[in-house]
């Protein structure tokens, strides 16, 4: 895209915001449960957990729609109409007489606000040279983590004020108001494909030549263009060894994070007795080393590819898996997970426990943001339907096991619950490292045989 750097970029912070506001909303209701379950007369556990968990469902359907969706009629649309039912599923939210509305409009919310999510990645293809993405998928990214760890905090303060859960919902509604209708002011198309078949029509439209034709265009039936465009990313995910393990890689950290994020508050007040009003501070150290490993991450990545361009090399997808950025990686998320669990386990003072959450933050937005640029970079035509399959598996991780999690911990301890955790993903350690050697001959073998 020629566009001048100020509209590209924002563009990104533009759907960055967004893709911060939605797990806000994910995760804000947390300090609320206990009052919607005296609202709604219920003592329910399972119900507790799965009203949280089950936005994060939506997360893990709604890529299975709209990542194809905006491969066919472009990423503007989708956003648009998608921000829209998210605000308004939002807003309903406040409104549920019962446990069932409640769920529903979750699940609605997280379907069509995992939108930016998914789609954010084909934006950054589409927009930002290979030299750059590292940076903006990094702010991208990072708001993905961050807001999990920020929404209880709102959602606590709410809660703390005496408004009740309802305004919980409604306060953020109005803050999705206000960037939804700046999405519609400065949005534009940014799909190549979708911007050359409006220029075709423009040119036929004015010429009353109807053999203009964009060079991306397909001979394909719109049925059968939306059949095979919404099979992508499943097909991605199921046909393609490569993205199947790096969802695999990036699923267990996150469905590990949201396990985290459902258990802090038992922790902290349960363990360290931690007052009300302190309890959603316990997120913020997660939320800060989220910070520095996005900004650890978005000055590497992009320099080890300029470098390799600056040397006359030709960058690959593989650059993005460097050593420097895949072994820090590796190895800080788990060992902020036993840091975390056995300080606890034990009733060590409650900074280090915190020091451990700050680690593990650390390491999971190199995890997160590494891999989504990999993907971007593999699959530029189609990124949003790879970052999609990547977005469907671990929205199933990061729903189901939180409703497990303290089951775990009771059975196991903090502390050994928390090392199984961290020795499953210190096991995936090497997925990143094989690719950086053999990620072209797999990509090769496997995913160009996969017809999309």
């Amino acid at each position: 895209m020629n566009w001048s750097p100020l509209v590209k970029w924002t563009h990104v912070l533009t759907i960055a915001t967004i893709s911060f506001l939605v797990p806000v909303v994910s995760a804000m209701l947390a300090p609320a449960v206990p009052q919607v379950m005296s609202d709604f007369n219920t003592t329910s556990s399972l119900f507790a957990t799965f009203v949280v968990s089950i936005f994060v469902l939506g997360f893990a359907c709604g890529p299975l729609i709209l990542a194809p969706l905006s491969e066919m009629y472009g990423r503007q649309i989708i956003y648009n109409v998608t921000n829209v039912i998210f605000m308004i599923a939002t807003i309903l939210c406040g409104f549920s007489q019962n446990e069932g509305m409640l769920l529903f409009f979750r699940f609605l919310a997280g379907f069509s606000g995992v939108a930016t999510i998914t789609i954010g990645s084909g934006t950054i293809a589409d927009l930002m040279p290979r030299e750059k993405r590292g940076k903006a998928v990094s702010i991208w990214s990072v708001g993905t983590i961050l807001g999990p760890t920020i929404g209880p905090i709102i959602g606590g303060e709410v809660v703390d004020r005496g408004a009740g859960w309802r305004w919980v919902f409604w306060s953020i509604s109005i803050v999705i108001a206000v960037v939804t209708i700046f999405t519609f002011l400065v949005l534009r198309e940014t799909y190549p494909p979708v911007l050359l078949e409006w220029k075709a029509a423009k040119l036929r439209k004015e010429t009353s030549n109807p053999n203009y034709r964009s060079y991306l265009a397909t001979d394909l039936t719109p049925r059968e263009l939306f059949r095979r465009s919404i099979v992508r990313p499943v097909k991605l995910l199921l046909c393609c060894p490569l993205v199947t393990v790096m969802c695999t890689y990036v699923a267990i950290p996150y469905g590990t994070l949201y396990l985290l994020y459902a258990t802090y508050s038992f922790v902290f007040t349960e363990v360290y007795k931690f007052s009300a009003l302190y309890d959603g501070l316990v997120f913020l150290p997660g939320g800060i080393g989220t910070l520095m490993g996005a900004y650890y991450i978005g000055t590497l990545s992009d320099r080890i590819v300029r470098r390799r361009i600056a040397a006359g090399g030709m960058s690959t997808p593989e650059d993005r898996l460097s050593l420097i950025i895949t072994v820090p990686a590796a190895l800080t998320f788990p060992a902020g997970l036993l840091m975390y669990g056995w300080c606890v386990e034990y009733h060590v003072h409650w900074i280090v426990p915190q020091i451990g959450t700050a680690v593990t933050g650390f390491g999971s937005i190199l995890i997160f943001s590494g891999i989504q640029t990999y993907l971007i970079d593999a699959f530029e035509g189609y990124a949003a339907s790879a970052v999609g399959a990547n977005a469907v598996l671990r929205g199933l991780v990061g729903a189901f096991l939180p409703l497990s999690g303290l089951s775990m911990y009771h059975a196991l301890g903090w502390g050994w619950g928390n090392s199984l955790l961290a020795f499953l993903t210190l096991a995936c350690a090497p997925i990143p490292w094989t690719l950086a050697i053999y990620g072209a001959k797999i990509r090769n073998l496997g995913c160009n045989k996969v017809k999309l």
